[in-house]
């Protein structure tokens, strides 16, 4: 595993009371879904053939606004230096590794395993820093884990719990930050793309892959992140072209969409 240089250790979270019920919002049976497939993240032509295409747009918008929010030098080569980013769900690291190449000090956590060994490993053979930890968003935020930018990205339509995995993204947010949240709007016209158009027609994705009715409306979304203590600061589609077979940003929310979210400033 590479570790990348830490901030000063965070105070930890009291010791969870005894007769407190644990939070669990990881789904097992999706971990084992990922799992399966795990090395082939960083393959352009497999099963992930979908997420290298959509991750310009995901890294331009994730870039723009972090520099927007912070104030930071949008020429710089390294803008997010001195910044703490937590990568949650982060799969092979597809949104993990750029973000350390722009400087910020990185955490990718996923809940599988397998798919945090092909990350570490893909990140030790580009030489780069970064740690990655097979953990889940509630055992970092039980143990006072804290960021300035938190990337949530194509996950919270796979956890067992939505508003509690978003409550513990929440708490680990220092105020002031922002988190970026990716997701599927739950129409028909999700379910008849997203669904059966890229995983039984196109075979873009394995079958199986998503559970429409584990999808997010951006009215279900503004309430979970509104209860979690957070102000939705943005809202981006994202639409597919398929004559030029790229992504891009709009309006259209109907299928894809982007959530930039901020934590108030203490006080």
């Amino acid at each position: 595993m590479s570790i990348a240089p830490q901030e000063s250790p965070q105070p930890h979270s009291p010791a969870p009371d005894a007769n407190t019920p644990r939070i669990d919002t990881v789904d097992p049976a999706e971990v084992a879904r990922f799992s399966a497939i795990a090395a082939e993240w960083w393959d352009p032509a497999g099963k992930f053939r979908p997420l290298h295409k959509f991750n310009p747009v995901r890294l331009g918008f994730v870039r723009e606004r972090v520099v927007a929010h912070f104030g930071l030098d949008g020429s710089s080569m390294r803008p997010f230096e001195g910044m703490r980013f937590l990568d949650i769900g982060c799969g092979g690291g597809l949104l993990t590794e750029p973000m350390c190449r722009l400087g910020a000090t990185i955490t990718g956590a996923d809940a599988s395993e397998k798919n945090i060994a092909t990350a570490s490993v893909h990140a030790a053979e580009q030489g780069l820093g970064i740690d990655y930890r097979a953990t889940t968003a509630e055992a970092l935020a039980e143990a006072g884990e804290r960021f300035d930018v938190i990337l949530n990205m194509e996950v919270i339509e796979h956890v067992a719990d939505r508003d509690a995995f978003l409550d513990c993204c929440a708490q680990m947010l220092k105020p002031g930050g922002i988190m970026f949240v990716a997701t599927l709007n739950r129409t028909l016209k999700a379910l008849g793309l997203a669904v059966i158009g890229a995983e039984y027609i196109l075979g873009w994705l394995p079958r199986g892959t998503h559970d429409w009715s584990k999808f997010v409306t951006p009215n279900e979304m503004k309430r979970g992140l509104s209860a979690a203590g957070l102000n939705i600061a943005e809202i981006a589609g994202i639409s597919y072209n398929p004559l030029l077979d790229s992504w891009s940003l709009g309006r259209d929310t109907g299928v894809n969409y982007m959530v930039l979210a901020t934590k108030p400033d203490a006080g």
